[in-house]
This record gives C-alpha cells, sequence and structure tokens, in this order.
C-alpha cells in the first residue's frame, strides 16, 4: 500500500494557475491508477482527474481544459496543473490512489486551494 501527501494549494486570484503536487511512497507505485477529488465546503467530494498506469487520462467537465493531470513513476509523484482558475474551483483538493477506477483506495491528507 502507498501512502500520499500533498503540497502546492494556496490561494490565487481568479484566472491564476497553481501546481499541485503529491508525494507518493510505498511500493508498487506504478500500477496504481492515481486521482485528484475536491470537496467543496458543503458540498460532496468530486473526482476532478484520473490518470491510470499507462498515462490515460480523464477530466470532469468543469476542469476539461484548464487542469492537467501527470505522473512521474521514477520520481513517484503526481501532480494537477490548474491553469485560469475560477472561484467555484474552491476546495480541499486530495489525492487518491487506486489498483482499479475509481482510484480511491487511499488518500492524503489534503490541501487548501482558495480563488477568489
Amino acid at each position: 500500500q502507498v501512502q500520499l501527501v500533498e503540497s502546492g494549494g494556496g490561494s490565487v486570484q481568479a484566472g491564476g494557475s497553481l501546481r499541485l503536487s503529491c508525494a507518493v511512497s510505498g511500493r508498487g507505485y506504478s500500477r496504481y491508477c492515481m486521482a485528484w477529488f475536491r470537496q467543496a465546503p458543503e458540498k460532496e467530494r468530486e473526482a476532478v482527474a484520473f490518470i491510470d498506469s499507462i498515462y490515460r487520462t480523464s477530466y470532469t467537465d468543469s476542469v476539461r481544459g484548464r487542469f492537467k493531470i501527470s505522473r512521474d513513476n521514477a520520481k513517484n509523484t503526481l501532480s494537477l496543473q490548474m491553469n485560469n482558475l475560477k472561484p467555484e474551483d474552491t476546495a480541499m483538493y486530495y489525492c487518491a490512489a487506486g489498483e482499479t477506477l475509481p482510484c480511491s483506495s487511499v488518500w492524503g491528507q489534503g490541501t487548501q486551494v482558495t480563488v477568489s
């Protein structure tokens, strides 16, 4: 099983960019599918983006074209590049991993993103 630690959150004005990172420790990272989820206050957690073990990606409609998920198996990291941020992107963002969809057997502690 892997362990996940997110970083890179912060506050930014609308239209700005942030890059989230997730450091992965443990064995077998390359075979895991990885995902970013987010949860805004008083809303349910939602999946933002997925990337599987062969680098196929998918995005929720609201972020497609603005966000990019990527992984570096050599460095055991997962990233989320977020561009053209909107106030509705404000949420706690979580890194998650799993051997199958929905890639959410293991969770990080979360990192806050605030867009004003």
